[in-house]
Parts: structure tokens; sequence; C-alpha cells
């Protein structure tokens, strides 16, 4: 069990290092294709990277360890769980257009495919592997005498997811630095809340997918930050999905 643990948090570090830092894909050269910017692949490779990485420690280190990646159980989990998560993402997603109209950039389809779609899904998948897969399973396990245990687990993954969100912020002003390490935290305990309820890891996959491609719009203009009326719609949707998570963590057991 120690052994099981302790080789599950080196996974769970090395992958998060990886997320975090872009290496070791950053170390290649650019690949540059149509408009779409090379981060992009970087990013994504290091995606597989990580998720290869995480294959061969599930298959040839740890085969026991159960993530949770059954296909039983999705729809149900998705209908019981999905519906507050297509409203906030409907809010955002109009309030977000709305701030960025009118438009001022024309991408290839190519370009929305790859930044909207392609590594919104990936983000998903790695961050849930990881963080809820890997991580949140860990702190249960270690606190499993403690009747709690799903809920410090779960808090202690979004405090983490939150803070995480920082590196891709630190050119911008405190308060907004803290209301994005709020907001991500919140959606953190939803996530992880959603995946104490199913045990099945894709439910809070395809959830947190669907969540981020909110920023889908950011590809039809030269903008890079949310609009004023658009990021306090996200900090208030996203903390009511955070209670939500609360409410469903509070009926686990009953």
């Amino acid at each position: 069990m120690k052994k099981s643990l302790t080789t599950a948090l080196v996974l769970t570090v090395i992958m998060a290092f990886m997320e975090l830092t872009g290496l070791p894909a950053a170390l290649l050269p650019d690949i540059n294709i149509a408009d779409i910017n090379p981060i992009y692949f970087t990013l994504m490779t290091n995606f597989l990277f990580a998720f290869f990485l995480c294959w061969l420690w599930r298959n040839f280190v740890n085969s026991s360890w159960h993530f949770g990646l059954e296909l039983n159980g999705i729809c149900g989990g998705l209908k019981k769980y999905g519906l507050p998560a297509a409203a906030a993402t409907a809010a955002v997603t109009v309030t977000l257009m709305t701030g960025l109209w009118p438009l001022n950039n024309t991408p290839s389809a190519l370009r929305v495919i790859i930044e909207g779609i392609v590594y919104y899904i990936g983000v998903g998948i790695i961050e849930e592997l990881y963080l809820r897969g890997l991580l949140q399973n860990i702190i249960e396990k270690l606190l499993k005498s403690n009747r709690n245990a799903a809920l410090y687990a779960v808090l202690c993954t979004s405090v983490l997811f939150g803070a995480g969100h920082v590196f891709g912020a630190m050119n911008l002003p405190v308060s907004i630095i803290m209301c994005k390490i709020l907001w991500a935290a919140a959606l953190g305990v939803y996530f992880g809340a959603v995946y104490c309820k199913t045990r099945n890891l894709w439910v809070p996959i395809i959830l947190h997918t669907f969540i981020d491609f909110c920023g889908i719009p950011f590809c039809f203009t030269l903008e890079s930050e949310y609009p004023p009326l658009a990021f306090i719609a996200s900090l208030i949707v996203y903390l009511m999905l955070g209670i939500y998570g609360i409410v469903i963590l509070k009926k686990i057991g009953k």
C-alpha cells in the first residue's frame, strides 16, 4: 500500500511539473502550421508524454490503481450532475461574446479546431488524471480512517488546482489573479465532488472540457483577457458550481 501511494504521488508531481513547465516538449523545435500558435503543439505534445508516462505506470508499476475510466456510468453521471455545468458554460459564453463583440480576428478552421477544441480536450484529460484520478485518490487513501476523507481530499486538490492557475496570470493585477485562483478552486470542488459521487473519471473530464470550451471565442479576437462582464459572470457562476459541489459532498454517505 505504501509503495503504491508513493509511486502514485511521484507520478502526480511529475505530471503536474510537465503541465506547468511544458517540459520536456518545450525543448523540441517549434511546429508551425497555418496560423496556429506553436505553443499549442508544444503543450499538446507534452500532454501525450504525460499520458504515456501515466499509461506505463498504470500497466507496469501499479496495475491495481483504479482511475474510474469505465464507459459504464458516464451518461448517468452527466445526466445527474451536468446540467449546472451546461448552464454555467452558456452564461459565461454569452457574456464573453457580448464583451468581445465585435470580433476582430478571422482564424482558420484548423486553428479553431486545434486551439479551441483539441487543446481543451487535452487539458481536461491530463488535469483530471493527475488531480482527481491520482492525487484525490491518494489523499482519500491516506485519510481512510477519517469520516471526512472525501471532503478533505476534494478541498486539498481544489486548492492546488486553483493555485496552479497563478502561472498563467502572472502579468495581471493581484486582484484578478486572486479571483482566477478562487474560481478555479471552486471548479475543482465541483469536479472533485462529482468524481467522489460517480467514481467515474470520464464524468469530470467531460465536464471540465465542456466548461473550458468557453474559451473558444478567444480564437476570434485579438484580445486575450476576459471583458469585465464576462469576468464577473465567470466568478459568480463558478463559485455557484463550487457551492453545488459542497452540497454533493454532504450527501455522500447519507
